[in-house]
């Protein structure tokens, strides 16, 4: 068995943060019914086409889910969706600002008639608030928490490369689900979620805040190197390729010098025999630095520093992300059927010895819909008739 086998998520979810959300609650057994537009679907859908023509971001998150298409403009829809909420556990949503509400989806609403279902709330800025009805993408996000001013080089900030502000709003919307779950084992009652991506990022961002406290100035952008230490980042090989490596103390220190660089006169340089006298003076150490590694391809690099056990990476690119050896070794990768063909897929972080995560389909558009409508106790008739008024 699975943690949340027999659990039923009904999800009106769209983009990143809500379906990423119950992806990782289907991963551990729950029935995930994700509620599409009919025809359409879910716009992610339609991002790209780099998966054997599908989207990238939808084939990442939509796995192990049921596709339901209902035009919930509809009063015909509707009733299937509060048929369906009444045997639910768990509704998630990501809507505009209000619009759940506006169906008669609020918290306050489906309390009265669903008492244990668990509602989780995701939005940009929070369901109240100055900022509520702002549109909020993951860019403008990553401004709005500030992650922008201390991200790039220092003179031009940088966004993260993947959908951050939405993934830390779908992880905080998964692991409160799971407490609600497990507070409702007690009580017997349902629970309202209320999760902003904002306040999802802003708590990611604690280590910078604190940096700045008081006044304080931030941390300033060093693009790939560390802020305060060095060195701490990335340099090249004379192979063209970058290695990551970073020092965290005087005898790391030495042994760099000594068996690294093979100049051991560095380690007691006026201008690099501290952290501080380091950081001060980082572009001559780069300089020396880069000098040293430039007779030396990539793997000879990395094999001096695992030799002096100096942490250490190899920047990879994501072709060397797909075929990393850990990942391979450790059998990280496995086929996941969607509408197009079988794609590779990486397990869920974090192995376990008491179940194995749910790795079903992708499913197309509306894929579910009529066995959805079976199990609700819809007729070959009525199934007909809601498709012909363009309902489902």
């Amino acid at each position: 068995m699975r943690p949340l086998d027999g659990i039923t998520v009904v999800s009106l979810e769209h983009a990143i943060a809500a379906p990423f959300c119950t992806r990782q609650l289907a991963d551990l057994g729950a029935r995930v019914i994700k509620v599409e537009r009919p025809g359409v679907g879910d716009f992610a859908r339609a991002y790209d086409t780099r998966v054997k023509g599908q989207s990238s971001h939808f084939i990442w998150t939509n796995r192990s889910k049921e596709s339901l298409s209902l035009d919930l403009k509809q009063p015909a829809a509707m009733a299937v969706l509060n048929e369906l909420l009444q045997g639910a556990d768990v509704l998630v949503q990501n809507l505009a600002p209000g619009a759940a509400a506006r169906m008669g989806l609020g918290y306050e609403t489906l309390r009265e008639r669903c008492p244990r279902l668990i509602v989780c709330d995701i939005s940009g800025y929070g369901e109240d608030g100055p900022y509520r009805d702002k549109k909020a993408y993951d860019l403008l996000i990553q401004s709005e928490a500030g992650l922008l001013s201390i991200t790039g080089t220092p003179d031009d900030p940088s966004k993260a490369g993947n959908s951050i502000a939405d993934i830390a709003a779908g992880m905080v919307a998964y692991s409160a689900i799971l407490a609600a779950l497990l507070q409702r084992g007690r009580t017997g009652e349902g629970s309202h979620i209320d999760v902003s991506m904002l306040e999802s990022l802003a708590e990611w961002m604690g280590y910078p805040l604190y940096y700045a406290f008081e006044g304080a100035s931030p941390p300033p952008r060093t693009a790939a190197s560390h802020a305060s230490i060095y060195p701490y980042g990335p340099f090249a090989a004379g192979d063209g390729g970058t290695v990551m490596l970073g020092l965290q103390n005087e005898r790391e220190w030495k042994v760099f010098c000594d068996s690294v660089l093979e100049q051991p006169e560095l380690a007691t340089d006026p201008r690099f025999h501290s952290n501080a006298q380091r950081n001060q003076h980082r572009a001559e150490l780069r300089a020396l630095i880069l000098a040293a590694f430039a007779s030396l391809d990539t793997q000879a690099v990395v094999d001096r520093l695992d030799r002096a056990q100096i942490a250490n990476a190899r920047m990879n690119d994501m072709a060397g992300v797909w075929n990393h050896p850990q990942l391979a070794a450790r059998k990280r990768w496995q086929q996941v059927d969607t509408p197009a063909g079988a794609v590779p897929a990486l397990l869920p972080p974090g192995r376990h010895s008491g179940f194995d995560y749910r790795m079903d389909p992708v499913p197309a558009v509306g894929q579910h819909t009529d066995a959805i409508l079976r199990q609700l106790g819809r007729s070959d008739a009525d199934i007909e008739a809601l498709r012909a008024a363009g309902a489902i």
